[in-house]
């Protein structure tokens, strides 16, 4: 419960066959089981024997553009209604239709890690396979505390819902992840005004990683990040950079 996965399927595993476990489970468990995403896919899925009577399906054309709002409010109704918690399988797709833009792919995973974390809900957000792009599978992985099948290449860090208190990262972030990490932070600040940042297990932030934490705390206005447990080469080398200005709203706590 409350775990946030990211699934990527390749052209050899069924959707349904590997989705079936997790269906069943949540039955027996007393799990309220949503879908999300367009009928066609979620068809075999549907089908499934264990598949409940108590299931919601979220076609994403239906929501106003916010399935996390949707997910959020059948997580709140299961609990009304006796439900242990809620189990989402959320189908990603790169063909049959405009696709969503990256920044929006992203805003919408940080928003069900969201759901995940503070709601208790166990999400499993699968990739369809398609024509998705290498970077932006990399942004996708890297907000999701847990990993399943193919893995283009497996970013440096991750960046994930912490409670109510802010976002954890883990890794190294590095040139390789410097625009990954970037990106998640500007979806991130459309959430909130005010970003904390929890480095505990943060080993490395060269100065591509820098760059691009400076210039997510300015790509809005009236944003601003605190980063905390930062070791102290991050912290000594954030000071000798340059960024501990008052013009920079980042500030890097040990």
């Amino acid at each position: 419960m409350g775990d946030h996965v990211c699934w990527m399927i390749d052209e050899d595993r069924g959707l349904s066959t590997h989705s079936a476990p997790f269906v069943a489970d949540g039955a027996l468990f007393g799990d309220r089981i949503v879908l999300v995403g367009s009928p066609g896919p979620l068809a075999t899925v549907r089908e499934l024997r264990s598949f409940p009577s108590s299931a919601v399906v979220i076609d994403p054309l239906e929501t106003a553009g916010s399935i996390v709002a949707a997910v959020d409010q059948e997580l709140k109704r299961a609990s009304r209604e006796g439900f242990r918690s809620v189990r989402v399988l959320a189908c990603r797709e790169s063909g049959g239709g405009a696709p969503p833009s990256t920044s929006a792919l992203l805003e919408s995973e940080l928003g069900l890690d969201e759901v995940a974390a503070l709601g208790g809900a166990t999400v499993v957000c699968a990739y369809l396979p398609g024509s998705w792009d290498a970077l932006e599978l990399e942004q996708v992985m890297c907000v999701h505390p847990q990993t399943l099948g193919i893995r283009p290449e497996l970013p440096g860090f991750h960046i994930f819902r912490a409670g109510s208190e802010g976002w954890k990262v883990t890794g190294v972030i590095d040139s390789d992840g410097a625009h990954a990490f970037g990106s998640v932070l500007r979806a991130a600040a459309l959430h909130t005004p005010s970003i904390r940042l929890c480095f505990d297990d943060v080993e490395l932030m060269d100065a591509a990683g820098m760059r691009a934490l400076v210039d997510a705390a300015l790509h809005l206005p009236d944003r601003s990040v605190t980063v905390e447990g930062a070791n102290q080469i991050v912290k000594l080398t954030w000071e000798l950079s340059g960024y501990a200005v008052s013009e920079i709203p980042v500030e890097v706590r040990g």
